[in-house]
């Protein structure tokens, strides 16, 4: 949008000048598209752009080519402005106040920037920017000269629409997601909306629609894009959500309140004026399930966003430590032989010698689709092999920290394909991550979760099943190409792999195959807790 640039452009039949306070340049637009009034006097109007862009172009005549272009400064030459620009400036890096900057480069999110007077107004779905900023004095005087009267309340200097979830290019799901309208208005002496909460920090406005109750989606669409967005305002900053749902604050609160001091706003019920001197609108996002410290201040990467989820989630669990520990004592204390045994335990640690640690394996299960049928001969032979076993059934309901505690201290994970491998998160970097890869999901598999992992630092193993291993053997003709040549089948459509590899596939794993790839994993987790260092994974 052109309003928003800092130096002039010049294209044939047209003559752009931009206002900039920081360098002092006047601003004339005369083929501007980004203006907008809902009542224009069409003819004076054009009158008005007619002569003033042709006394942009008598300039230079007038006063002499040598000082002045069509980048008319005061106190700042051409030549000065163009050692300034930047050329490789990320977009909206320099805006001034009263603006709005659009970026829509992205292929997965749009995102907009207001500065200077942001009012919510719930009631229309929309954000309003009051500027303050005057047109110039050479336009006024046209104006009064021609008797072209300003519709104060009415006159819209800027329009956009966005809608703030990060999956842009499913015009499906975005179609679901709520529309907000950002509107640039002129200030004439305060005489609108009043601001029933005034914030001092700015907020920074999103959905928790789309896909929000699938855990992979509520971390990759959601609360990564929200770390990105926003951890540089280092908490000060306001969250104002569309399609607000009280579980999600309930879910996500401890890694909210790592990201904000400020509880969050439900733009949609919350029918007050709430004003901010700034407002993000969108959120950015880097890739799956990651954050890109090329494009972050200060380089932060996700191992920054982990170190956020240990704080986050650590007073919860020592809080659930020390409910186990009192529950302990006191079970021993109602017991009639609590000291003598106590007693016991205290020789027997006197005489107990070191002893290896057996390394902690966590099998997350699945039920209905893509289940483990022979789960029990996965336990069996990883406790004969040396293995802690614990199994983690987690559903919507369960608690992230006791997910995370379970997790965060275990050294192999391992988990058929599907949304809960975003658990791969709350694993220690150095940890091992087994995916079982069923049929038709092995782009997917490495995509969304294997890729993710390698960049936390994970030890990735991604387990593709034979087709004997599935439960579609049993149910297509050995020939057919649903077993034989999946990629032929998904590439017919998402309804073809949703309906048969992801809703209609379970899987029996062969134990001789899968014991090579577990025993690396045992090896590897063994000498790295035993022997305190980092041994080689191959």
């Amino acid at each position: 949008m052109v309003h928003h640039q800092r130096f002039h452009q010049w294209r044939k039949g047209e003559a752009h000048i931009f206002d900039d306070e920081e360098h002092g340049f006047v601003v004339l637009d005369c083929a501007s598209s980004g203006f907008k009034r809902k009542k224009p006097k069409l003819f004076y109007l054009l009158l008005i752009s007619l002569v003033s862009c042709s006394f942009v172009l008598l300039v230079p005549e007038l006063f002499g080519s040598s000082s002045l272009s069509l980048l008319y400064s005061f106190g700042v030459d051409s030549e000065g402005a163009r050692e300034n620009y930047d050329a490789n400036a990320p977009p909206c890096s320099s805006m001034s106040n009263g603006t709005i900057c659009c970026d829509r480069s992205g292929i997965r999110t749009d995102v907009c920037i207001m500065k200077g007077d942001v009012r919510t107004h719930s009631a229309s779905s929309s954000v309003f920017l009051y500027s303050s900023k005057q047109t110039s004095g050479f336009v006024d005087l046209f104006s009064s000269f021609l008797g072209v009267a300003e519709d104060s309340d009415d006159e819209e200097l800027q329009h956009d629409k966005i809608r703030p979830y990060t999956r842009k290019w499913e015009s499906t799901t975005m179609e679901t997601i709520d529309e907000l309208d950002l509107v640039v208005k002129k200030d004439i002496a305060g005489a609108h909306h009043r601001c029933d909460v005034w914030h001092n920090v700015p907020a920074v406005f999103f959905s928790t629609g789309g896909y929000t109750g699938n855990v992979y989606h509520e971390f990759n669409d959601g609360i990564l894009p929200l770390y990105i967005t926003s951890q540089h305002f280092e908490k000060e900053v306001v969250f104002v959500i569309l399609e607000y749902h009280n579980w999600w604050i309930t879910k996500y609160g401890n890694i909210l309140s790592h990201l904000t001091n400020y509880p969050p706003i439900d733009f949609s019920r919350d029918k007050r004026t709430h004003c901010f001197p700034e407002a993000i609108v969108g959120l950015k996002i880097h890739d799956e399930l990651t954050v890109d410290p090329l494009l972050m201040k200060g380089k932060k990467s996700i191992l920054d966003f982990r170190h956020l989820l240990d704080r986050a989630y650590w007073p919860r669990i020592s809080g659930l430590i020390q409910d186990e520990e009192q529950e302990m004592q006191l079970k021993l204390n109602q017991s009639p032989s609590g000291p003598v045994r106590v007693q016991s335990m205290k020789i027997n640690k006197q005489d107990q010698k070191p002893r290896l640690k057996k390394p902690k394996l966590v099998i997350l299960s699945r039920s209905g689709s893509r289940a483990l049928l022979n789960e029990d001969c996965l336990i069996k032979m990883a406790e004969d092999m040396g293995f802690q076993v614990e199994v983690l059934r987690p559903n919507r309901t369960t608690e992230l920290a006791k997910i995370y505690r379970v997790l965060n201290s275990s050294d192999v994970m391992i988990g058929v394909h599907g949304a809960a491998m975003t658990h791969f998160l709350f694993m220690k970097p150095g940890s091992v991550f087994i995916q079982v890869v069923p049929l038709g999901t092995d782009w997917a598999a490495d995509t969304y979760y294997g890729e993710p992992a390698r960049k936390l630092g994970l030890k990735y193993i991604g387990y593709e099943i034979l087709p004997r291993e599935s439960s579609l053997y049993s149910e297509y003709d050995k020939a057919d190409p649903v077993l034989t040549d999946p990629k032929s089948v998904t590439d017919k459509g998402w309804e073809y792999t949703k309906k048969i590899y992801l809703d209609g596939q379970n899987v029996s794993l062969d134990m001789r195959r899968f014991r090579k790839r577990l025993l690396k994993a045992y090896d590897y987790s063994f000498s790295k807790i035993n022997w305190h260092g980092m041994p080689i994974f191959r």
